[in-house]
């Protein structure tokens, strides 16, 4: 059976990207990453592309006039690879609606909060500021709307008293490090199935 691939978009450190690229190392995913596209060249998950082995892309924002000809550039260079999977691991721009419908059910997304709850940046410090006593992770598929696909996975952090946004958002990390290399091996096993808002994970 051939196997699948995937490319990986990100914008700063890339720390799921390592996450993801350590698990299909070890054997647990079944697929193989063959780009990492980036809108930054000054970002650190370049240096791990290359420590991995792995071709990188910069497809700069500040290269183009406006964002239809940005995201027609990014277009090409993902279609050139043709992967069965889009990585969004930190990647710090909303695409728009021709790329989103283009890959849908093949495009994924990690947000650091349980969505619906708390969308868009900083979402630890919007969990602290709303005095919640859970935090956690969301994998879930990407959607013309932003952080509101169908949810593929959740973890959970306890909210302690002394937290601030630094000390949650390092325990969520830990959590997002296990829920999206989970979530890509479940869709390379062909385990995932949309039915409406939801997921269902298939034995």
């Amino acid at each position: 059976m051939k196997q699948g691939t995937f490319v990986v978009l990100a914008s700063g450190r890339g720390s799921n990207f390592q996450a993801i690229i350590d698990r299909v190392k070890e054997g647990s995913i079944h697929a193989r990453c063959v780009c990492l596209i980036t809108d930054n060249p000054d970002a650190y998950a370049i240096t791990r592309a290359n420590k991995a082995g792995i071709p990188h892309e910069v497809v700069s924002y500040k290269s183009f006039s406006d964002k239809i000809r940005y995201e027609e550039a990014l277009m090409e260079v993902i279609a050139r690879y043709n992967p069965d999977l889009i990585i969004l691991a930190g990647y710090m721009r909303l695409l728009g609606d021709r790329i989103v419908d283009t890959y849908h059910g093949k495009m994924i997304n990690i947000h650091p909060s349980l969505l619906p709850a708390f969308a868009g940046l900083h979402a630890q410090q919007q969990a602290l500021d709303y005095g919640t006593k859970v935090a956690g992770c969301t994998v879930h598929f990407v959607t013309r709307d932003m952080d509101a696909g169908p949810v593929i996975i959740q973890r959970t952090v306890p909210v302690l008293d002394d937290d601030d946004e630094e000390s949650l958002s390092s325990r969520i990390l830990i959590e997002e490090h296990q829920a999206y290399p989970d979530a890509v091996r479940l869709f390379f096993e062909h385990r995932l199935r949309i039915e409406g808002r939801r997921v269902r994970i298939l034995p």
